[in-house]
């Protein structure tokens, strides 16, 4: 607030619009008029500059370290039209503001604070602008060079830099030269930062040294500020980040962003942003990185939902195809990340079922860590019933699981009985596909209900074995001894298969060997067993 007691003969009044108008209306008042201020830009201080200025016939020197402060009263006092002629402060300002190139880089930076200082007036809004404008020129013309070049010119670089000690000692060695300027502007707000930000992508900057220079604001800004700075600090840098290209920005980097995010309680906008600059790079993460823990209110060990989560965001995120090798990337990930959730008994059914079948059944080659992880899950959760039990089993591709897991699902009394019979006709259609793929020598492969018969046949010798796979219609009955006595004799037998086949195949190189030495030529033989 700025008071005034003047008359109106003041000297002050013949260089000011605002005040020529307000005794306007007071002509035949000679007694002093007390003048208050509320909103005088640059308070005591910018007023004292202005005064010097009209007190001094309309002269002053205006430099960068003053130039906003003046420029700002000029306007707030409607000085761009004085009565006494050609002193008009704010033509002076403007003209200084020309030569806004030839400033040093320490000078810049003292303007666009001061400038800074004196927002939300709009009238420093057009000097701020200047100001960024130059910065970011400079930046861009500069690159990876340092602000003190060897030799300046306006003709040859348009700008001149001053090698202040902080610039110089902070490119002495080559790793700095992309990020010099890094430490100087964390002077900026982060309403600054957004504007200054905004402008360097429309000028085609790297996005990485600008990911970078984010998260180095961040980190540099956020504990030495307030509850709500830091807020708005995240909130600026998540909404900055989000603009770039998302594979310039560090995976490890959003994760600390993240951490430190969920305490503050940022507003959804950003929440989302960064959930989903996660999400679409999830192949890049850790289990480490997944394993954040629950909001509070939450009675889950680690935070299932923000995981969820990050899966919708990986399937669909910007990239619309996903290649295989990413999807099994993520597959292995949430196998572990489900293996280390499944022991928590707070964790409901229907959370550890959407974690299971969050990803398409093309993403993984074998679901024999799923199955490892629902059996762990199932054994913490010794009291689900089996309707509850079959709807997280049918996450499992049993066609995908190994004959070892189908020997110990046979086995699990965790699961449910229809599981387990089905894993078992799994396996058993598949030995039927393998079977019925081989042609040994026009010999029939019968695969009845009750025995297989495989012959080999030599040279001139004949070698056949049989082996008895139980193979019966399984009828699910409420005895589950005498289902589990049947399945473990399917198990013994269908080891026993194996074996015969790799027996055969043995014998079948030793007969492709002994006909070529014998008839001088190779013959094509087919595959008994694969």
């Amino acid at each position: 607030m700025v008071v005034l007691i003047i008359s109106p003969e003041k000297i002050i009044t013949s260089y000011s619009g605002r005040l020529s108008k307000l005794f306007g209306k007071n002509k035949g008042t000679t007694r002093n008029l007390k003048v208050i201020f509320h909103d005088f830009p640059g308070g005591a201080e910018s007023f004292e500059l202005m005064s010097r200025f009209c007190y001094n016939n309309g002269k002053t020197q205006i430099s960068p370290y003053n130039i906003c402060l003046l420029h700002c009263a000029a306007q707030f006092m409607e000085m761009n039209n004085s009565i006494s002629g050609t002193h008009n402060l704010f033509e002076q300002t403007d003209k200084s503001l020309k030569e806004i190139n030839y400033w040093t880089w320490s000078e810049l930076l003292i303007a666009l604070k001061q400038c800074q200082d004196l927002l939300p007036d709009v009238n420093s809004s057009v000097i701020l602008q200047k100001c960024l404008d130059s910065l970011v020129g400079r930046l861009a013309l500069t690159n990876e060079a340092s602000p003190c070049p060897s030799t300046s010119s306006p003709d040859s670089s348009g700008f001149r830099f001053s090698c202040d000690t902080k610039s110089s000692e902070s490119v002495k060695t080559s790793s700095s030269r992309a990020t010099w300027w890094y430490e100087d502007l964390l002077i900026l707000s982060p309403n600054l930062v957004e504007i200054l930000v905004k402008s360097m992508v429309e000028r085609k900057f790297n996005h990485v040294i600008i990911s970078r220079f984010l998260f180095y604001y961040h980190k540099s800004k956020f504990y030495t500020t307030t509850s709500d700075e830091k807020r708005k600090i995240v909130e600026t840098v998540i909404d900055m980040l989000y603009t770039l290209d998302w594979s310039s920005v560090s995976y490890k980097s959003l994760f600390r962003i993240l951490r430190v995010s969920m305490s503050l309680n940022i507003n959804k906008s950003s929440k989302n942003k960064l959930e989903s600059m996660i999400g679409s790079q999830l192949d890049q993460a850790t289990l480490d990185n997944l394993l954040v823990p629950s909001p509070y209110g939450i009675n889950y060990l680690y935070d299932v939902n923000l995981v969820l989560r990050f899966l919708k965001a990986f399937l669909n995120g910007r990239s619309s195809q996903l290649s295989a090798i990413r999807l099994r990337k993520v597959a292995s990930l949430m196998d572990l990340y489900t293996a280390e959730v499944a022991p928590d008994p707070c964790l409901k059914p229907s959370k550890f079922q959407a974690i299971a079948m969050a990803l398409p059944d093309s993403a993984r080659d074998s679901c024999d860590e799923l199955y490892r992880a629902m059996d762990m899950y199932l054994e913490v959760h010794a009291g689900l019933p089996d309707e509850e039990k079959l709807k997280i089993c049918c996450a499992l591709n049993y066609e995908k699981l190994s004959a070892e897991i189908c020997i110990h699902l046979s086995q699990n009394t965790k699961f449910p009985s229809k599981a387990t019979v089905q894993g078992v006709v799994s396996q058993q259609y598949k030995l039927k596909s393998l079977l019925q793929g081989t042609n040994i020598s026009q010999q029939d492969t019968d695969l009845s209900c009750t025995s297989i018969e495989i012959r080999s046949k030599g040279k001139k010798d004949e070698t056949s074995e049989q082996v008895v796979l139980y193979a019966g219609k399984l009828d699910v009955i409420s005895d589950n001894e005498k289902l589990k006595a049947h399945l473990k004799g399917m198990q013994w037998r269908v080891m026993e298969l194996e074996k015969v086949c790799r027996k055969m195949q043995t014998q079948m190189a030793k007969i492709m060997k002994s006909r070529v030495s014998s008839h001088g030529h190779s013959r094509s033989l087919r595959r008994l067993c694969s």
